[in-house]
């Protein structure tokens, strides 16, 4: 049963959007002279264009709200509490709806700038409470996570002045083991490490691989190791859920306790639309109080950022609704397989988890040329080993043949 995910008629998403809009701040009819800011250059960007009465994106590009900091969390700037609102109930959706949060529990969360801040504001967080609750330095705070994870996590260590460990994965199979955790573990806490960030995948972006991560959190608990554990579903957090409903990847599992989604990957959102949410009281640790001229203060890595980004995913699963959600993937699921079973009659070899989109060949069934043709994306462009396939929208049978046929005359 959904909570807060309805499907809505274009007519109420508008009237939502527009009411919004109308409950910011009117720079032209309220003497505010304090704001450093405004609505979009007037003499670049229209706001007299026929066509914006029926744009609810546009227009709120345009009145361009500023969503700077959390508003699941005591006050927000009260300039722009309308657009705010939305956000806040897209929160909800993903939250409780997608990631299937206890109904009794709430969650605070914010539209980022993409994958890779929010799973930054993760690791962040983490680092401060060990530094803050467990007095640990920087350097006896790891992140943990598998071979096969996003570069943000390379990123974050460097940023955040803490190591990163990784696990290693099976080739074939691309799993995280118990004996490669607890090795990985070991490497760490021989260096001096006292506590884990853990980044479980829900889809890697190279192959779709997904992680259990309760073999991480059976492994810490066995050595006593305090830890958190974040999901980076950076990739699959709008696809995997609903290609599998049973997992240990979402707020079921009580281990973890952020999630990073992603909605301008398979939700189509425009640029700039990750997805950061964690469970109550663990925010808290990256205010930044210096923030005080912010109504509310600032808890968020980006701090500025475009309340149009927010309105734009929330239309997006407006529109849909999650029973359309549902059959939206569940076509995607049908394609991928049928790209799969063409493979496996021709005897290329491929990884593909069965409730992902995405299909990894192995480099010595193609060639160069192939991969440029079909702008195949390789895990390494020096020294190719894999190529990867996304099934996105607009990747139909259609397009999937001529690969096929390519791939079956030079093998």
């Amino acid at each position: 049963m959904n909570n807060f995910w309805v499907k809505r008629s274009d007519e109420e998403i508008k009237k939502r959007v527009f009411d919004a809009l109308d409950e910011n701040i009117n720079y032209v009819d309220k003497n505010v002279i304090g704001v450093p800011a405004s609505y979009l250059d007037e003499k670049v960007f229209s706001q007299d264009a026929s066509f914006l009465s029926d744009a609810p994106f546009l227009s709120t590009l345009i009145k361009n709200p500023n969503h700077i900091g959390c508003h699941t969390i005591g006050k927000s700037e009260s300039f722009f509490a309308g657009t705010q609102d939305i956000e806040r109930e897209l929160i909800k959706i993903c939250a409780h709806d997608i990631l299937n949060g206890s109904k009794n529990e709430e969650f605070d969360g914010y539209v980022a700038s993409g994958g890779t801040e929010a799973n930054m504001q993760a690791i962040w967080i983490y680092r401060n409470y060990f530094v803050k609750e467990k007095q640990f330095d920087n350097k006896e705070v790891s992140i943990l996570c598998s071979a096969d994870n996003h570069y943000s996590m390379d990123k974050a260590g460097n940023i955040l002045s803490v190591p990163v460990q990784k696990v290693e994965v099976t080739n074939e199979e691309r799993k995280i083991t118990r004996d490669f955790i607890k090795e990985a573990v070991k490497t760490q806490m021989d260096q001096g490490v006292k506590g884990f960030i853990v980044v479980a995948n829900m889809m890697t972006t190279m192959f779709g691989s997904v992680d259990e991560p309760t073999v991480y959190s059976e492994v810490l608990d066995d050595l006593n190791v305090p830890y958190f554990i974040h999901v980076d579903g950076a990739y699959g957090g709008f696809y995997f859920p609903f290609a599998q409903k049973e997992h240990n990847l979402d707020f079921r599992n009580s281990k973890v306790t952020s999630v990073t989604l992603d909605a301008h990957k398979m939700a189509q959102a425009p640029y700039g639309t990750g997805i950061f949410i964690a469970r109550k009281g663990l925010i808290n640790y990256a205010n930044t109080k210096e923030a005080s001229y912010v109504e509310g203060e600032d808890y968020t890595l980006i701090g500025s950022r475009s309340g149009a980004n927010a309105i734009a995913v929330w239309m997006i699963l407006s529109k849909y609704g999650p029973f359309g959600w549902t059959e939206k993937i569940f076509v995607l699921q049908k394609r991928t397989s049928w790209i799969c079973q063409q493979l496996e009659e021709l005897n290329i070899g491929y990884y593909r988890h069965p409730s992902s989109n995405i299909v990894t060949i192995k480099s010595e069934h193609l060639n160069h040329d192939i991969a440029k043709k079909y702008g195949l994306v390789p895990d390494n462009h020096n020294n190719p080993q894999w190529y990867k396939i996304v099934v996105m929208e607009h990747v139909t049978i259609e397009k999937l043949s001529p690969l096929v046929e390519d791939v079956k005359a030079l093998n």
